[in-house]
């Protein structure tokens, strides 16, 4: 927990000092050409960047404290109710693709592991390391151009049809439609990312499985299946099940590629939107939130590992 403050603060204080001593005007958003000089050093006083940096900066954290994140230029809205309002979509994203690529990895890494140095096992190997390798983006373009612009089988971009609306999140989540707007960019994600929990689930099947319980079930005579599944499985799912918590995090910030390539509204693509836009507090805004995602859910994996291995915590 320490530890997670400290994460925190540090990362907080490097975006404060990365926003303001980059060479642009911080206000180039806000400032119209028309303002005069006394106008625009009205508007510097009101957003407190006529003060001296350490001024500001005591000021920043103690509105951080009190959970206030600025105003959007752009938006003209408080940027805390901007990054509420994208964050779900970007988590619907990230656990629906997670979800989908881990339950993959498990079954087919325990399965390779059981097939060692069979043909299946050559060939899917290389095939993984491939699909890991690929670029998000390229691999995002080209299920476009396939399933969307060739078949028109799935929508290519966005969250909803022109002209839909419904009322709140569970409607949308739910509806046919969104699902159909999901499939692609979670797709994409996907794929990308159950190369680490295949390649661990085989890895960690493959030290079990020379276990001496592996071997007494064995001599018991009990059924493949048996001895695969409640087993050696078994076993060898503590790693991958605490990697998913880490693998949620930085999904995240995989998400900005993806997202803007299906012109999904999340985080990852405000952040890009607001970087163009010099649209700075948002900016900020949204890189601290992906921050605090990716700290909270290490701090869940090493919490979530200690409960399912107690010889962590007795250690």
């Amino acid at each position: 927990m320490a530890q997670l403050v400290f994460v925190l603060w540090a990362v907080a204080t490097i975006l404060f000092l990365m926003f303001r001593l980059m060479p642009t005007n911080p206000l180039a958003a806000y400032i119209d050409p028309t303002f005069t000089e006394e106008q625009q050093q009205l508007l510097m006083a009101k957003f407190g960047l006529d003060r001296p940096l350490w001024e500001q900066y005591f000021i920043y954290l103690k509105n951080l404290l009190q959970g206030e994140l600025g105003d959007s230029f752009f938006y003209r809205q408080p940027v805390g109710e901007r990054v509420l309002e994208l964050l779900p979509n970007t988590l619907v994203l990230t656990f629906s693709s997670l979800i989908v690529a881990y339950l993959f990895g498990i079954i087919v890494g325990a399965w390779l592991a059981w097939k060692r140095d069979s043909v299946a096992e050559r060939a899917t190997i290389p095939l993984v390391l491939t699909t890991r390798a690929m670029p998000e983006f390229w691999l995002g373009m080209l299920l476009l151009a396939v399933f969307s612009f060739t078949l028109g089988w799935f929508p290519a971009g966005g969250t909803r049809s022109p002209g839909s609306e419904y009322d709140g999140y569970l409607a949308l989540y739910t509806s046919r439609d969104f699902l159909s707007h999901l499939v692609l960019p979670a797709l994409t994600l996907a794929i990308y990312s159950q190369g680490l929990p295949l390649l661990l689930m085989r890895s960690n099947m493959l030290e079990v499985m020379n276990e001496d319980f592996v071997t007494m079930a064995r001599i018991k005579g009990l059924s493949n299946w048996t001895v695969v599944v409640r087993h050696a499985a078994r076993n060898a799912l503590l790693p991958v099940m605490t990697s998913f918590a880490i693998a949620v995090g930085y999904q995240i910030q995989g998400n900005v590629v993806v997202e803007t390539v299906f012109s999904w509204p999340g985080l990852g693509r405000e952040l890009v939107n607001a970087v163009s836009a010099s649209d700075y507090p948002l900016a900020q805004g949204a890189f601290l939130m992906i921050a605090v995602v990716v700290v909270l859910m290490n701090l869940l994996a090493d919490l979530l590992y200690s409960l399912l291995d107690p010889r962590v915590s007795h250690a």
